[in-house]
């Protein structure tokens, strides 16, 4: 789910592993494909499709050896109007689906496999923390998933101290990592 950009898929593919990715936005997946053409031999592409991954993934009958995704965080930047689109929802909405998804995801995976989902931390519009990390992790628990490593990605520092002196304003701090959560199917 949340397939986005081409990286991953591209990636997997390139070093032979077959990607199956789903994106609601059509651009998305034309964009996606169109640099995996450029990329990829013609008989060597990643796998998409368009549309709701509420909905795609109710449809799935086959079993995946990994999961790995970077969902939208919250409304934080929102994608498009389309309905289903969780990131134009209000949180309640948006965790609602958002769970749905992940268990769809978790069912679909073979025993001993594993998910992998990056996710940051995002506001309300009082500018306090919503959760969104701990609330992922409960996700996937609640599928019955162990929650196994993670790991920090740094993002680059340069633009945070850019940005710091804005951030202080409103006494933020700059973010410059996201979470890589890790979990492991029994």
């Amino acid at each position: 789910p949340f397939a986005g950009g081409s990286v991953r898929g591209i990636v997997a593919n390139y070093l032979g592993y077959k990607y199956t990715g789903i994106d609601i936005r059509q651009e998305q997946i034309d964009s996606n494909r169109e640099q995996g053409f450029d990329i990829l031999s013609i008989d060597n592409q990643p796998n998409y499709y368009v549309g709701d991954s509420n909905e795609i993934l109710s449809g799935f009958n086959k079993e995946f050896d990994f999961i790995f995704s970077c969902p939208p965080y919250a409304d934080l930047e929102v994608y498009s109007d389309l309905r289903g689109d969780i990131s134009n929802m209000n949180y309640n909405d948006f965790m609602s689906a958002y769970e749905s998804i992940i268990f769809k995801s978790c069912n679909l995976l073979k025993s001993g496999s594993y998910a992998c989902f990056v996710v940051g931390e995002v506001r309300d519009k009082k500018g306090n923390y919503l959760g969104f990390i701990p609330d992922t992790i409960n996700a996937f628990k609640k599928c019955g998933m162990n929650y196994y490593n993670e790991a920090v990605l740094l993002n680059p520092v340069a633009s945070a101290s850019m940005r710091a002196k804005g951030n202080m304003k409103t006494q933020k701090l700059v973010k410059i990592h996201q979470n890589v959560l890790i979990f492991k199917k029994p």
